[in-house]
């Protein structure tokens, strides 16, 4: 199987709460991934309307298949690429931070609602989702999503692994002064897992937030094959199956975990601290 040609756009977008400027830099990255040959953009966390548009959030939000996900499918079937982007999302009553996967013909594919939100300012805004694993193909590999604060929850990208998720797309808000989760946990969490991992990244200053990019396209034996400064890039970089079979294959974690063990993970609160013995 041919490796999937994977672009990470990493930015602001537009102005925050201006759906048409944001999708204008969408569709001019899409032309210049498409153009090397990427078959998947990947964008930042809530890239259509920015991550702090002045508390509108619920006022931007449109349900799936709205007026914004239907020009998004139009970019992505003129270019010809799969497209991952951050929006939220009306249903019902509720609002959620949403991953959206478009295919190269303008499909809907797969969406994603964020798990864990993170800060009160989330939690107040948004639902949060209840599925942890979502998934969609992409040219025979299997693309999982997840979002942001969610990748740093080792149970969650675990649980890709076990579903067979190839290479995880992760739209990003990253602020400062957490750069460490773009440098090290990351890289770690493809490694301990053996699949590809692309961080899309905001960055710069937005709303009284500060966005690290950092941007990666870390892979399955830990190594990032790409990675992004402090400002606005386009990343390009292959995610390719084959380098996750050698890496689990390698490093066999998947294989020589005991499950029995691990009950009290599920558990509401901390298990209790493990008993030391004398020697």
């Amino acid at each position: 199987m041919a490796p999937l040609r994977t672009a990470l756009l990493q930015g602001p977008g537009g102005t925050p709460g201006s759906v048409a400027e944001s999708l204008a830099v969408l569709a001019e990255a899409a032309g210049r991934a498409a153009g090397q040959g990427a078959r998947l953009l990947v964008t930042s966390e809530l890239f259509l309307t920015g991550y702090a548009p002045g508390g509108h959030w619920a006022r931007l939000a449109e349900a799936a298949g709205g007026p914004a996900e239907q020009q998004v499918a139009r970019i992505a079937a003129r270019h010809r690429i799969g497209i991952v982007y951050g929006s939220p999302e009306r249903d019902g009553e509720d609002v959620f931070n949403t991953a959206r996967f478009i295919g190269p013909d303008g499909t809907p594919l797969a969406a994603y609602r964020k798990a864990h939100l993170f800060g009160t300012f989330e939690r107040d805004a948004f639902t949060p989702g209840a599925d942890p694993v979502v998934q969609a193909e992409l040219d025979g590999i299997r693309v999982g999503l997840l979002i942001c604060y969610d990748v740093e929850f080792p149970e969650a990208v675990r649980a890709h692994a076990l579903a067979g998720t190839e290479l995880l797309a992760v739209p990003t808000a990253l602020m400062r002064p957490y750069e460490f989760v773009a440098h090290t946990l990351v890289p770690a969490r493809a490694f301990e897992n053996g699949l590809h991992i692309a961080y899309a990244n905001r960055c710069g200053p937005e709303g009284g937030y500060d966005f690290a990019g950092l941007s990666c396209l870390a892979g399955p034996d830990g190594v990032v094959r790409a990675r992004g400064g402090a400002g606005a890039d386009l990343l390009v970089a292959d995610a390719d199956p084959a380098a996750n079979r050698a890496a689990r294959a390698e490093t066999p974690y998947l294989t020589d975990r005991r499950p029995e063990l691990y009950g009290c993970l599920a558990a509401p609160t901390a298990p209790p601290s493990a008993r030391r013995t004398a020697p």
